[in-house]
């Protein structure tokens, strides 16, 4: 009895050792190349130039209107989307004003979302001018507005020539009356700690977004990102609302090299369109924007406000810099 039970446990254990458990199957496929598109740097340069071309975009004027028929004209080129958000607001001395924002999409299916957003109105006064008889002339806004923009459209038709992977969609958000508070010296008069009277079109669309029920998973704001020699540090509100993200976006410009621009320094808190972002439409949302401490023009370029915010002072390396850091963080990061 007991050889026999040997023999069938020898048979067993050997029957056994033939059926070894199957090696784990491991992944033989490597992971698609992910294809950055190249920033055209000279072909933003000449989507800010068009905007200056018309004059100062101050809104109900006739450059202001031209304008936004061109961009939604380009932006048609390149996005699957493109509506102009009609809204009616009110500036700092009560006074109505319509506005139009401008939104491009791209993936309008795609649940994940990012907002690439700036702002195209320009200023109306030339208030911190060191001319103080230019304080009442608008000024053509190429640094503060346009070169966000131009890199904003350059941005569009990189997208369309190199697709967004499908489960990631983009929709540029152009912001009009950001800029139409009161001139520098009659701030005091109105003042109202109750009442923003700057990024009023980011504060509509944050409220009434163009799609009902609307989400994203965050926002980047371009503001002034077309100076020479640019500093670039990490604005206080972006880093209290979405450090993650500002982080990560500055850890990609140092690896592409731009340590020296993008600086890893927490800035001023710099009231702009990413505000209402944040803490209306609840959209994580950081401003990419060139901020000097040592200027003598409040924490901004010399030439912020003034009559030489002109194409003339456009860099277009900056510009080349900013959507590159755009291309690679959008292609690389999702």
């Amino acid at each position: 009895m007991r050889r026999v039970f040997l023999y069938i446990l020898l048979v067993f254990l050997v029957a056994c050792e033939g059926k070894k458990p199957a090696e784990p199957k491991t992944e033989t496929q490597p992971r698609a190349k992910v294809i950055v598109p190249d920033f055209n740097a000279d072909s933003a340069f000449t989507f800010v130039k068009a905007q200056t071309d018309f004059g100062p975009r101050v809104p109900l004027s006739s450059a202001h209107e031209q304008c936004c028929e061109w961009m939604v004209e380009k932006l048609s080129e390149y996005a699957d989307t493109v509506m102009v958000q009609q809204f009616r607001t009110r500036l700092y001395n009560n006074q109505g004003i319509d506005g139009k924002n401008i939104i491009a999409s791209f993936n309008p299916k795609a649940t994940k979302r990012i907002v690439l957003c700036s702002h195209w109105d320009s200023r109306p006064f030339a208030d911190h001018d060191p001319d103080e008889a230019n304080w009442n002339h608008p000024i053509d806004g190429a640094n503060d507005g346009a070169s966000g923009v131009g890199v904003l459209i350059e941005s569009a038709r990189c997208f369309h020539n190199q697709p967004l992977p499908e489960k990631v969609g983009v929709d540029i958000v152009l912001f009009d009356l950001e800029d139409y508070g009161p001139r520098q010296d009659q701030a005091e008069q109105y003042y109202d700690d109750r009442r923003n009277y700057w990024a009023l079109g980011s504060q509509y669309w944050s409220a009434q977004p163009h799609v009902a029920g609307y989400k994203a998973n965050f926002g980047i704001l371009l503001d002034m990102v077309g100076a020479s020699e640019p500093n670039f540090m990490k604005e206080y509100y972006s880093q209290g609302y979405a450090a993650w993200l500002s982080n990560k976006v500055w850890h990609v410009a140092q690896d592409l090299g731009y340590r020296q621009y993008f600086v890893n320094e927490l800035g001023d808190p710099i009231s702009d369109d990413h505000l209402p972002m944040n803490e209306i439409a609840g959209i994580p949302t950081i401003d990419i924007i060139d901020l000097r401490p040592e200027s003598s023009n409040l924490s901004f370029p010399e030439n912020w406000h003034t009559l030489n915010d002109n194409i003339e002072n456009i860099d277009v390396n900056t510009l080349g810099m900013v959507g590159n850091v755009l291309m690679h963080f959008i292609y690389e990061n999702q």
